[in-house]
């Protein structure tokens, strides 16, 4: 959840709620910054800095301009695997991901739908893993995201009570005669080979987006993103 511009935020802590991170806007030398660096600084809240251009794409609202600073209030981003796990909610796993735009754009559609974590099943680079990271316009910022084995990763979520579901061509339900409410892992494969079997043989259910087109392959962030806004409708998000 995000509170925007100085009034909105200061208002924020005010009325204690939990900040997990600010966003301020870099050489901006507005009243009440300062204020809000300090309260930040004395809660142990982290403060980041951003260009114009960073404040004004991820701002709720711009129709005023561009805001001096952003807060982001509830999901913490620095939370690890078994924190989130513990925590409960929404999260996104994709499983043999191949391309660094996909995943980024991935990243950024579960942070936007207000998914709790994102976890990466790929084999990339060092190099590879920051085009996504850009590619998801810096939303990895705002949400945990966490790269290793996919299958592991789905076992522990199932392990502690997660329902897990699998978005595959071979699904027998569409998203919106599924229950995505609760503790939840959706899952989306890779471009080519979609889920690894061993996933799909623990998943509770599988589902499918459907095609009535010619070509019989969504792009990868095409179902993710309609499963992500029927998640967020169903959750009251």
């Amino acid at each position: 959840m995000q509170r925007c511009g100085i009034s909105e935020v200061l208002k924020s802590f005010e009325e204690n709620e939990d900040i997990k991170l600010v966003l301020l806007r870099r050489n901006s030398n507005a009243l009440g910054l300062v204020k809000i660096r300090s309260m930040a600084d004395e809660l142990g809240i982290r403060v980041i800095e951003g260009s114009d251009n960073d404040l004004w794409r991820m701002s709720r609202d711009n129709t005023q301009g561009i805001p001096d600073v952003l807060a982001l209030v509830g999901r913490d981003p620095n939370l690890s695997f078994d924190e989130v796990i513990s925590t409960g909610g929404l999260i996104w796993l994709l499983a043999g991901a191949a391309y660094p735009v996909n995943i980024g754009f991935c990243i950024r559609t579960a942070e936007v739908s207000g998914a709790n974590a994102v976890f990466v099943d790929a084999e990339l680079s060092n190099t590879e893993r920051k085009a996504a990271k850009r590619a998801s316009m810096k939303a990895h910022r705002f949400i945990p995201v966490f790269w290793g084995d996919g299958f592991e990763a789905a076992k522990s979520a199932k392990d502690r009570g997660f329902k897990i579901v699998s978005l595959e061509d071979i699904g027998g339900k569409t998203p919106w005669n599924t229950d995505l409410t609760g503790d939840i892992m959706l899952i989306v494969g890779g471009e080519r080979n979609g889920i690894p079997q061993n996933i799909l043989d623990i998943s509770d259910e599988i589902i499918r987006v459907p095609m009535s087109g010619f070509v019989p392959s969504f792009n990868l962030q095409a179902p993710l993103s309609v499963v992500a806004i029927e998640a967020q409708r169903q959750r009251g998000i």
